[in-house]
């Protein structure tokens, strides 16, 4: 067993600060990870305050890690030390459900492990995440990065690049359809530059006026400023597909309208209630309301390699990690463009 230094949340009101953990010992189907740098999630900060009253407290967060091999197991016989690898969102799952065997571990019937906070047998009884020096995973859920990506902006491709990934390729996104990006933040940012490399005509949906300029340069071929009601009147039944990436509650019903016959439009960002659903534009155009979670890991090696072919990276500021707490508080007011990944090599002693 290793002891590793990280940062950890010991309550809900609470900054995050210095701990201490164990990592378990390298076991003969294991991969011993040193982590250069980790994303920071919207998901880390509910965690950190308990905000789905699920936390387990010390909490380390962060489940968008990119690092290098330092020791394999004995069965593990397709990495090297000093690869560039990288973990996601999850480090477990039964692997022999109908969903494990089809490559889909993130709805595993049995539940998976996620990257921390999920009862676990390695030392001190919960998984601990990215927040740290090292971490030690089983092989089948460590991913390998491309050598073109950058790996600090390859970080966030774990958690924002897979959740918006996965559905356009679920829903077979492809040149000659017309796509909706709904909101631009960390998730939305991703969709944009999946969707227009994947050669859909790409349309960011705002309420937002001054994100326009930023979101043509990420890849829109237009915008939509979804407040003005007579340009959404123009666009209303043209949309095969959309992404909804925003984050909190709100009335999806509007958007409904712009879709096709058959479209559908799948939530990614807002979990939990939201508005009461309007069914007459589902039943009057035969749409379709879907939500999708991240991505197994068969379908995120995809993901990264994808990334490697076209040079898809999130967009980024990299802190040190005696700062996540100011990135939590500037999270909260959407002070970043676009996502916070922290430069565990250099910063975490």
């Amino acid at each position: 067993m290793t002891d590793v230094s990280c940062y950890a949340a010991y309550a809900a009101d609470a900054p995050l600060k210095p701990h201490q953990i164990t990592r378990r010992a390298t076991g003969a189907k294991d991969v011993h990870i040193d982590i250069d740098f980790c994303g920071v999630c919207h998901t880390d900060i509910h965690y950190a305050r308990n905000d789905w009253g699920r936390s387990n407290y010390p909490i380390v967060p962060g489940h968008e890690i990119v690092g290098t091999v330092r020791a394999i197991g004995s069965e593990v016989h397709d990495l090297r030390p000093g690869q560039r690898v990288a973990v996601g969102c999850f480090v477990g799952s039964c692997q022999h459900c109908a969903s494990c065997d089809a490559d889909m571990e993130q709805y595993c019937l049995n539940g998976f492990t996620a990257t921390y906070n999920t009862p676990s047998k390695d030392p001190g009884g919960f998984t601990y995440g990215g927040y740290s020096k090292s971490i030690v995973v089983d092989r089948h859920f460590v991913l390998t990065v491309p050598d073109s990506l950058d790996p600090a902006g390859a970080a966030p491709l774990l958690c924002a690049g897979i959740t918006t990934y996965s559905p356009l390729k679920h829903w077979n996104v492809k040149p000659g359809m017309t796509v909706g990006v709904i909101g631009l933040g960390g998730l939305g940012h991703m969709g944009i530059k999946f969707s227009h490399a994947m050669g859909a005509r790409t349309i960011m949906i705002t309420n937002s006026a001054h994100k326009a300029e930023d979101a043509k340069r990420l890849g829109a071929d237009e915008v939509l400023l979804f407040t003005d009601k007579a340009a959404a009147a123009r666009y209303a039944g043209q949309f095969d597909f959309l992404l909804n990436t925003i984050p909190v509650p709100h009335d999806v019903t509007g958007y409904m309208e712009l879709l096709k016959v058959d479209g559908t439009m799948c939530v990614v960002g807002s979990i939990g209630p939201t508005s009461e659903l309007n069914s007459r534009p589902l039943i009057f155009g035969r749409r379709s309301i879907a939500g999708s979670l991240v991505g197994g890991i068969k379908e995120t090696q995809e993901m990264l390699d994808f990334c490697g072919d076209h040079q898809i990276v999130s967009d980024i500021e990299i802190i040190p990690m005696q700062e996540v707490n100011q990135a939590y508080e500037r999270m909260q007011t959407s002070d970043v463009k676009y996502r916070f990944v922290i430069d565990i090599r250099q910063s975490l002693s």
